[in-house]
């Protein structure tokens, strides 16, 4: 077949690179592309929400309830909608999901339409008041514009998943300010292991990311934090409790999430699930307008507020305006509905994560927490509901994302609160320890960990989650039919180089399997050659493997079976191939020693 001259191109582009430039020199080359793409990505994601946001709410009274917040929402989730389905044509939610599933089932393969569509849907939704994040969007793009590049460039399944976390950790950088962060969030969510072969591409997008941001978009924090009163011992029993309500309030933010998102599962109609979707989410928003969007003007307003009377200013354009003394009874609802406003716009087809409302939950905990301590006087000791508000959004992002580390970085990056590392860690650690009591996973990782798709650290674990059936299936072009008799057999035997045979129907359906071993001591007699026929010879496999199966699944049943040949069949029943165990062993040595050799 001839080859365009863009294919020429390529091929000579390839063979120029491979001699000029080596592969480690390359990769950071290649980490600093991505978080400049990462860097930008963000950047225009976080313009656009501003702007549409502005356009539709700068006009609006404070002082009490705007119907417009019941048409906002809908809006924003019907175009989102419209967008995915017609322009988009694919599933782009649950974003670093979406990863962790790419990275251990598809060779680190994302679409490319996931560079940009992302970042469009997304804006669209929390522009027009979806109370979602930004940031799950934006890993999404990142991870796709590290994949895309490696194929582009053809590299092997390592370095794909390595461009694949030096996206997600650039994203994280960039959009949050904060490099340390980005690098530890691939560590420990997207479970990339740190070797010297994979931190330096990881802190080049990293840095590169922040840099960039931080040249465009000047170098604040993404929050501004008014320490009051820094770490003291005497708060170390409010530290750890506080820390145990984080984790509670985590479990029930995921559990809750996990069960609407069931529910509207169990809704097969788009339409329906939009009606649903927006109306619930537009009258929350009526409601609780605080829900609106991100939430980060609110995390603002607790970080920094002076005072009732300013904290008071989260009750605008609600019901509850003017009625200071019902503040914390408002705060406790905006962290009960949090999670329902989330997830009726992703599930009525908007575009979002839970970045943002991880952290805006975790603000309100931390606050109502210490408001309520301050107000009972517990153990006569003062908690500064500014630093409370910030150990909450550390408390909850560890509980939620089972990322104790990413957690007190992230907090710490992006508010300055370097002053509170102590109690950032005292409460990340003690709730990611009670989260885990009640759920053995993240939030990200939860979905595949139950169908058993989860890349972790166990390199053992890690191999067999990246095992393709592809890499260990043998294709069959010479099954038998019931009807044949032992001379064809023989015959086909003859040209063929393997020792068991798959015995199929007219429709290509598996029936049973012939083993030379049985037929040994007859195949070589002719008098017998039309005697026989293979429906007398086959016997019934110990077992029958799925297209579907795991790798590890498939590793059992080798296990439990003793075989050393088993058939794969797909969903209807018909023959695909054959997987020895000596072929399972063989991919298994070779992909532990890639993964080891660095």
């Amino acid at each position: 077949m001839q080859r365009t001259f863009a294919q020429r191109l390529h091929i000579r582009m390839l063979a120029w690179r491979r001699h000029f430039i080596p592969e480690n020199r390359f990769m950071l080359l290649l980490a600093f592309v991505v978080g400049v793409c990462t860097a930008l990505a963000g950047l225009a994601l976080k313009w656009i929400i501003h702007q549409i946001q502005h356009l539709l709410t700068h006009q609006l009274p404070i002082s009490h309830s705007n119907a417009l917040y019941l048409l906002y929402p809908a809006v924003g989730i019907g175009l989102t909608a419209l967008f995915i389905r017609f322009f988009v044509r694919d599933d782009i939610g649950h974003g670093i999901t979406k990863i962790l599933f790419a990275i251990a089932r598809k060779q680190s393969f994302i679409r490319a339409h996931n560079c940009y569509s992302s970042v469009m849907a997304s804006a669209i939704t929390i522009g027009f008041g979806g109370s979602v994040g930004a940031e799950a969007p934006i890993v999404l793009t990142g991870s796709a514009i590290g994949s895309n590049l490696g194929r582009l460039f053809r590299m092997n399944s390592k370095q794909m998943m390595l461009l694949v976390g030096c996206g997600a950790a650039g994203a994280v950088a960039g959009i949050f300010k904060a490099p340390i962060a980005g690098l530890v969030f691939v560590l420990e969510v997207l479970m990339i292991d740190l070797t010297m072969g994979s931190l330096l591409p990881l802190l080049v997008s990293c840095v590169t990311a922040v840099a960039l941001t931080f040249a465009i978009s000047g170098t604040d924090t993404m929050f501004s934090f008014r320490l009051v009163n820094g770490f003291a011992v005497e708060r170390l029993p409010a530290y750890v409790l506080l820390g145990v309500a984080c984790g509670l309030v985590s479990v029930y933010f995921m559990r809750t999430m996990n069960w609407l998102e069931g529910l509207f599962g169990n809704i097969k109609s788009r339409r329906v699930r939009f009606l649903v979707g927006s109306l619930s989410l537009s009258v929350l928003i009526f409601l609780f307008p605080s829900l609106y969007g991100e939430g980060y003007e609110l995390i603002e307003l607790l970080l920094n507020g002076d005072g009732t009377a300013e904290w008071s200013t989260a009750m605008s354009r609600s019901f509850f305006y003017g009625h200071d003394n019902l503040l914390v009874l408002y705060l406790i609802l905006l962290i009960v509905f949090k999670v329902f406003a989330t997830t009726a716009t992703n599930a009525g087809g908007g575009c979002g994560g839970t970045f943002a409302p991880s952290l805006f939950v975790g603000c309100i905990t931390g606050f109502a927490f210490s408001r309520l301590w301050n107000m009972n006087g517990i153990l006569s000791i003062s908690t500064p509901e500014n630093n409370f508000a910030l150990l909450g959004m550390c408390g909850l992002m560890s509980g939620v994302m089972h990322a104790p580390l990413t957690g007190i970085f992230l907090i710490a990056e992006l508010t300055g609160g370097y002053q509170m590392f102590m109690p950032l860690i005292a409460v990340s650690v003690c709730s990611y320890l009670t989260n885990n009591i009640f759920e053995p996973h993240g939030i990200y990782s939860a979905r595949l960990a139950r169908r058993g798709e989860l890349l972790t650290h166990d390199k053992n674990q890690a191999v067999l989650t990246l095992m393709s059936m592809d890499s260990v299936l043998e294709r069959f072009s010479h099954a038998l039919r019931p009807e044949m008799n032992l001379w064809e057999v023989t015959r086909r035997i003859s040209i063929s180089k393997h020792n068991v045979f798959p015995v199929v129907d007219a429709s290509g359906r598996l029936i049973a399997m012939l083993y030379i071993d049985d037929i040994r001591h007859i195949m070589f007699r002719s008098e017998l050659y039309y005697r026989f026929k293979v429906s007398e010879l086959m016997r019934p496999a110990p077992t029958v493997l799925s297209m579907n199966d795991s790798m590890e699944s498939i590793v059992k049943s080798f296990e439990r079976t003793r075989a050393w040949n088993l058939p794969v069949v797909d969903a209807k029943g018909r023959f695909q191939g054959i997987i020895r165990k000596s072929s399972v062993f063989s991919v298994y040595r070779k992909m532990m020693a890639d993964i080891s050799n660095e």
